[in-house]
C-alpha cells in the first residue's frame, strides 16, 4: 500500500524546491528592498504578467508589513541609517513609471503609511524598451501600458510618499552603449529630473538589471549614492555594495506563501 505515499512524497519533493521553506529566516536586522514594476491586473496570454502584481495582491503584502511592525522608507532614508538599521526595515521601490504605480499602488500605501521609491525613465512614452534586451520582445506590450505624465509624478512627489530615483533618460541596455551614452543615459537623466522636478536625485536603478564593471562607478560620479540591481537577495551590508544592492524580486506569478518565503530568504525557492 506504500506506493500510494508516491505522489505524495513527489509533490513534497516539488513543494520544497519551488519555494525552500525549509530555509532559515534571514535576520529581520538586514534590510529589505523590494522590487515592483506594475500594480495592475494580470492579462491573457501577455509575456510580462510576471511583473504585473494584482492591486490585491498587493495590498496583501502591504498589510503584512505594516500588521507585522515594518518601518516603510524611501531609500534615501534608508542609506541615511548607514550600519544603524533598525530591524523590520523595507523599501518598496517600482521600476519605469507606470501609471498604475499612482492609481492602484499609492491609496493602497497611503492606507497603510508606506513609502515607495520610483525609478523613473524620462523618456517613456510610447517606448519599447524590452527589445533593448531582447529584440523578439516587441510584441509591443509594453509600449500600450499607461505611463505617468509630468504632473502625476510632481503630486506623487507633493504627497510625502514618494522619492524619484534614476533609470536612465530611455531604460538603456547599459551593455552595449558607448561611453558618452552612458554619460547622457546616467547623469543626464539625474540631471534632468531633478531640474524638472525641483528635487534631488540620489539612488539609480539599472534597466533590466544590465550593466558592465564600470558602470557603478559611472553612476558614483553622477552623483548618485546608491544603486540597486535585479540580483535577488538581501543586503547585509549597505555601505559594503552602495552602487550593486541587492533586491527581492516581487513576481505577479507568486502567490502569497512565495511572497513570504522572499521577504524571509531574498529569494523563492532554491534557483529563485
Amino acid at each position: 500500500m506504500t506506493w500510494f505515499l508516491i505522489p505524495a512524497f513527489i509533490w513534497l519533493a516539488w513543494f520544497s524546491f519551488r519555494y525552500a521553506w525549509w530555509k532559515p529566516t534571514v535576520s529581520y536586522k538586514y534590510p529589505r528592498i523590494l522590487m515592483y514594476h506594475m500594480i495592475s491586473e494580470p492579462k491573457s496570454g501577455a509575456k510580462f504578467n510576471g511583473l504585473r502584481v494584482s492591486p490585491k495582491l498587493f495590498e496583501r503584502q502591504v498589510k503584512w508589513f505594516s500588521d507585522n511592525g515594518w518601518n516603510f522608507v524611501t531609500m534615501s532614508e534608508l542609506m541615511a541609517y548607514g550600519s544603524e538599521v533598525p530591524e523590520k526595515t523595507v523599501a518598496l521601490t517600482f521600476d519605469d513609471g507606470f501609471e498604475d504605480n499612482l492609481l492602484n499602488a499609492h491609496p493602497i500605501m497611503e492606507k497603510y503609511g508606506a513609502k515607495g521609491t520610483l525609478y523613473l525613465v524620462i523618456d517613456r512614452h510610447e517606448r519599447d524598451w524590452s527589445t533593448q534586451k531582447k529584440a523578439h520582445h516587441n510584441s509591443g506590450e509594453l509600449v500600450k501600458e499607461a505611463k505617468l505624465s509630468d504632473e502625476q509624478v510632481r503630486g506623487m512627489i507633493d504627497s510625502g510618499l514618494w522619492e524619484i530615483g534614476g533609470h536612465t533618460e530611455t531604460h538603456a541596455n547599459l551593455a552595449v552603449i558607448s561611453e558618452d551614452q552612458k554619460q547622457e543615459e546616467i547623469l543626464g537623466a539625474k540631471q534632468k529630473l531633478e531640474a524638472l522636478f525641483g528635487i534631488k536625485v540620489d539612488s539609480f536603478a539599472y534597466p533590466f538589471g544590465i550593466y558592465t564593471p564600470e558602470d557603478p562607478e559611472h553612476v558614483c560620479i553622477a552623483g548618485h549614492t546608491n544603486a540597486v540591481t535585479t540580483v535577488e537577495g538581501i543586503n547585509r551590508s549597505l555601505m559594503t555594495n552602495r552602487f550593486e544592492l541587492d533586491r527581492i524580486k516581487i513576481s505577479g506569478k507568486d502567490n502569497f506563501f512565495a511572497f513570504i518565503c522572499r521577504v524571509r530568504t531574498g529569494k523563492r525557492g532554491l534557483k529563485k
